[in-house]
């Protein structure tokens, strides 16, 4: 199985430029973040590479689901890398993904891109069986909602 089968991604067209679109994801994050009626308790999120994210989801009927990882990179209106591979201080853990936000200029919209790639197949699958093309095509729609009524 190569790189590319283990990656699973949404695309959406947001209508309103880059550095909205990117100003309500990274401080607003708590707002779109997972697919309602989850919500999320942001912990922290150091914006930077190498920065700590950590936070919990948490759904409707009480489930928890605490994420602890770090950034990869952190380019301001261009995308944002982050893995749970590693909690702050490169400690190593136990992994499922690398994910990337990215925000592309187009024609004054945004597309936004929102990838997953995981480390084995076993991965991949248990993601695509939790629901990631809904779930994170909800995500994408919560996101555009907030800067298209911002814009």
């Amino acid at each position: 199985m190569s790189d590319k089968d283990l990656t699973l991604s949404v695309t959406r067209l947001i209508g309103a430029p880059v550095e909205k679109v990117w100003k309500i994801a990274t401080e607003r994050q708590a707002e779109w973040w997972c697919p309602k009626p989850w919500t999320v308790e942001l912990i922290e999120q150091d914006w930077r590479a190498g920065g700590r994210s950590a936070m919990i989801m948490r759904g409707p009927d009480g489930e928890e689901m605490p994420q602890e990882g770090v950034f990869l990179e952190v380019t301001p209106n261009k995308r944002f890398v982050f893995t749970d591979a590693f909690s702050v201080g490169w400690i190593p853990q136990t992994h499922f993904m690398v994910g990337t936000m990215e925000f592309a200029d187009e024609g004054g919209k945004t597309r936004y891109t929102g990838t997953a790639r995981h480390w084995d197949a076993e991965a991949f699958e248990q993601h695509k069986a939790m629901g990631f093309e809904g779930g994170w095509g909800k995500v994408a729609e919560q996101l555009a909602e907030l800067a298209e009524s911002a814009a």
